[in-house]
């Protein structure tokens, strides 16, 4: 399996580096898991560009210091902070219309195991009106983890974003940015895992959380680990 870890000089080519992962595991048939963390940026999905309020939302973004760009997978806006955590799993698969269920309960699983490896005993769902509503979430203390999924060109890529600390400041950007949306959103659901564990932000690392949940994607296979910074 090829792991990816860190992230590249800007946003623009750290996205390529994701999008090279798929292409490469087309081609190759090698799995890759990727888990970092992203610039600071809002991240909308393709819902959102199509909302007459897409303008504005981006704006909003943009006046709060979160670069908007738009990505292929997910629904509905989500925030990095610069210390969010972010994880992709890309697999090759021969049958685009089987597995799709069963490789977000295994996603849930293995981010679950990462999470109480990480003090927090998180259920699978999300309080209503919660950031980039969606099926398969987790939440302890409000909603600290989303999962999506696209399947394509003969590959499976599972991704999500993952909360550390910085709740406060996904639930400010992301407040004027649903609200230019239409999409209802309640700030007080953003959770993370300081919050669920009651502790100061300080005392959670994002990059020892993005090396949990790396192992737990992981598994038992033999990697080829790439550092980029």
């Amino acid at each position: 399996m090829r792991v990816v870890r860190g992230r590249a000089a800007d946003i623009e080519e750290d996205r390529a580096v994701t999008e090279h992962l798929v292409t490469d595991a087309a081609e190759t048939g090698v799995p890759a898991v990727r888990v970092w963390t992203p610039h600071r940026q809002v991240a909308f999905g393709r819902r959102d560009a199509r909302e007459p309020g897409y303008e504005g939302a981006r704006a909003a973004a943009q006046d709060h210091g979160y670069p908007p760009h738009e990505r292929e997978t997910g629904g509905r806006a989500v925030a990095y902070t610069g210390n969010t955590v972010a994880f992709t799993r890309v697999e090759p698969i021969e049958e685009l219309r089987t597995g799709i269920e069963e490789r977000y309960d295994e996603a849930v699983t293995l981010v679950r195991a990462a999470l109480a490896d990480c003090g927090v005993d998180a259920e699978r769902g999300e309080p209503p009106d919660s950031f980039c509503p969606g099926a398969h979430s987790l939440s302890a203390d409000g909603k600290l983890c989303g999962i999506a999924q696209r399947v394509g060109g003969g590959v499976a890529r599972v991704g999500g974003i993952l909360v550390v600390h910085d709740h406060e400041a996904v639930a400010t950007v992301l407040t004027p940015v649903y609200d230019a949306l239409g999409v209802p959103f309640d700030p007080a659901t953003v959770g993370s895992i300081a919050r669920a564990r009651g502790i100061s932000p300080d005392a959670v690392d994002p990059e020892a959380v993005a090396r949990t949940l790396e192992h737990h994607l992981v598994g038992n296979a033999t990697t080829t680990v790439e550092q980029l910074d």
